[in-house]
C-alpha cells in the first residue's frame, strides 16, 4: 500500500503533528521509540526483538500506529519493517546509530546508514535520527577539537546525501553532548547546514545533561527551535524517570508547547517514556503507553 493510502485509513485523533521537511509537509502520527520497550522487558526479565512480530503485536496494543526503531543493521531494517507492516505500523522515522568522529571510521558508518535508508525510504520513512557514538558511553570522556570538526563535517555529509533521498538528517543528544559548556551539541548546530541538519530535540536527556536544570531545556528550543523536526518526549520526578508521561514534573511541556507554537513548530512526537533503576514498578509497557498517548494527545492538542 502506498503511504498516503495507509495514512487514510488512520484516525484523525492520531495525526498529531504537520512536519515540515523542506518543500513538502507530512501529518505524522505519535510514534514511540523502541528503547522506551527494551527498558520494560527488561525490568521484567523479557528481550525486546526477540520476536519482533509478537513484540510489534503488543505494541499495536497500545493505539499507537507508529514505531520508531533504533536500527543498526539493514538485515535488522528488513525484519523490523516486515513485523511493522504485518501489524499496521507506520515507521516514519527510525534512530540510527553512527560514528562521525575519526576519519578510519566514518566513511563505514555513513555507507550503513545509507543502506538502512534503502530499506527503510519504500516504507515511508521521512526522518532518520542519529547521536554521533560518544568516545564512551557513561564516561565524561570529551571529543577533540580536531575530532568534533570532522563529525561536524561528516554529519553534514550524511544529511545532505540523505536529502537526495527524500529523508530528513535529524541530530539527537544524550547527556554527554551538554557537559563542557555543550561543545559538542552547538559545534553540531553551528556546524552543519539547516537544509541538511535538522534537530530531534530529545528533551529530557537535555534536562539530564545540564544536571537537572529545566533552563537550558527552553533556552535550546528558543536557539534551535526552527530547526526542530521531533521531540522525544519523557518526563521525571525529583530526576528520576516516570513511569508514565505526565505534562508538568520537573519539565513543564505545557511551557514548551506554547514557545514551540509561539515559533510556528510542529514536530513529530515520539514518546521516549522510559524506566530506570529507581522508576516506580506498577504496570507493564503495555499500559504505561496507553497512559503515554493518551496524556501527550491531551498535553499537545492545542498545537498540533
Amino acid at each position: 500500500m502506498k503511504r498516503r493510502g495507509f495514512l487514510a485509513g488512520i484516525p484523525v485523533v492520531l495525526l498529531s503533528s504537520k512536519v515540515s521537511l523542506g518543500a513538502e509537509n507530512y501529518e505524522f502520527p505519535i510514534s514511540a521509540n523502541g528503547y522506551n520497550w527494551v527498558t520494560f522487558f527488561r525490568r521484567q526479565g523479557r528481550e525486546w526483538g526477540a520476536d519482533w512480530e509478537a513484540n510489534l503485536a503488543e505494541y499495536a496494543s497500545t493505539g499507537l500506529r507508529a514505531f520508531e526503531p533504533g536500527l543498526d543493521s539493514a538485515e535488522q531494517a528488513k525484519m523490523i519493517v516486515k513485523a511493522a507492516r504485518k501489524n499496521k505500523l507506520s515507521m516514519p522515522s527510525v534512530y540510527v546509530n553512527s560514528l562521525l568522529h575519526t576519519v578510519e571510521d566514518s566513511a563505514k558508518s555513513i555507507a550503513s546508514v545509507l543502506e538502512i535508508a534503502k530499506i527503510v525510504k519504500p516504507f515511508g520513512t521521512k526522518i532518520m535520527v542519529t547521536n554521533p557514538t560518544p568516545i564512551a558511553w557513561g564516561k565524561p570522556d570529551q571529543k577533540t577539537d580536531s575530532q568534533l570538526t570532522h563529525q561536524a563535517k561528516e554529519l553534514d555529509k550524511l544529511g545532505s546525501l540523505l536529502r537526495k533521498e527524500g529523508i530528513k538528517l535529524a541530530y539527537h543528544t544524550h547527556d554527554m553532548e551538554m557537559k563542557a559548556g555543550a561543545r559538542e551539541f552547538h559545534h553540531m548546530m553551528q556546524n552543519t547546514k539547516p537544509e541538511n541538519v535538522a534537530f530531534c530535540m530529545d528533551v529530557h536527556w537535555i534536562y539530564r545533561g545540564s544536571e537537572n536544570s529545566v533552563l537550558p531545556v527552553y533556552d535550546m528550543a528558543k536557539l534551535y527551535g526552527k530547526r526542530i523536526v521531533e521531540l522525544h518526549i519523557r518526563q521525571s520526578t525529583g530526576g528520576v524517570w516516570d513511569e508514565t508521561f505526565t505534562a508538568k514534573s520537573d519539565i513543564d511541556y505545557t511551557k514548551l508547547v506554547s514557545d514551540l507554537r509561539q515559533m510556528g513548530v510542529k514536530p513529530h512526537l515520539v514518546i521516549e517514556q522510559c524506566v530506570e533503576e529507581k522508576t516506580q514498578n506498577t504496570m507493564d509497557a503495555v499500559a504505561a503507553h496507553k497512559i503515554d498517548l493518551k496524556e501527550i494527545k491531551s498535553t499537545f492538542k492545542r498545537t498540533f
